[in-house]
């Protein structure tokens, strides 16, 4: 039995209205990812690809064309219900951590557990078992600034997992990184894919879409190619 489909877009378009002159960003995007998948999204600065990130994590709706993420078509809903399926179907990790500063690695993993409307010892708990997930049980009670870019990256992680989501969806995770730190991280999310989950990377980086086990590229709004990464063997 083949794989549900996560991600499914039918003809995406989005243009944006600047004075009188609509801008088109995207112009037909037609894509499918299924269950399990690692994909890698990359595009030069111009061809569409923050947008579409932005349409795929539901921070936008596109102006034509249907958006199918885990069987429920998200694309014109409104944005209090969009706000529900992000927590409930979407994993986050920016490059930029986004970490709470006053809150302890393990609360900042909690965060999205508050939002869910669970209770605080059971919040503590699973953000410790995902803290533990992504190797990082010793420093669940320091803050933000002691540690690490690499540490800091994994609390994101832990957070992004923690209400179990239909999609990681990952916007340059290494940028901030150094070349050892990045490919620790990716090792990341490559176990995560091993274990199930979903993952679209967003990257402009080669050395780190090679670590996708597919990757699609876009141009001036359209998808130029999409390969599976033969350096992989899955």
């Amino acid at each position: 039995m083949a794989a549900p489909a996560v991600i499914l877009l039918q003809n995406i378009e989005k243009s944006y209205v600047t004075g009188k002159q609509a801008l088109p960003v995207l112009k037909g995007v037609s894509l499918q990812i299924l269950k399990n998948e690692y994909v890698a999204l990359m595009g030069p600065s111009g061809s569409g690809k923050s947008t579409l990130m932005n349409i795929l994590g539901c921070l936008d709706t596109p102006t034509a064309g249907r958006y199918i993420l885990s069987g429920q078509d998200v694309s014109s809903m409104e944005d209090d219900d969009l706000a529900l399926v992000r927590n409930k179907e979407i994993g986050f990790v920016f490059q930029q951590f986004n970490l709470m500063p006053r809150l302890s690695a393990w609360e900042n993993v909690a965060v999205p557990l508050i939002y869910a409307g669970i209770n605080a010892k059971e919040r503590q708990e699973r953000a410790m078992a995902m803290l533990a997930r992504v190797g990082l049980s010793e420093r669940a009670k320091h803050k933000p600034n002691e540690l690490s870019g690499g540490q800091s990256q994994r609390v994101a992680i832990a957070r992004a997992l923690i209400n179990n989501p239909s999609l990681i969806l990952a916007d340059e995770p290494t940028g901030n990184l150094d070349t050892k730190t990045s490919i620790e991280i990716m090792d990341i999310f490559s176990s995560l894919q091993a274990a199930g989950n979903t993952v679209v990377l967003v990257t402009h980086e080669e050395d780190i879409a090679d670590h996708a086990h597919r990757v699609v590229r876009l141009r001036d709004g359209v998808i130029e190619s999409d390969r599976i990464n033969e350096k992989i063997t899955v």
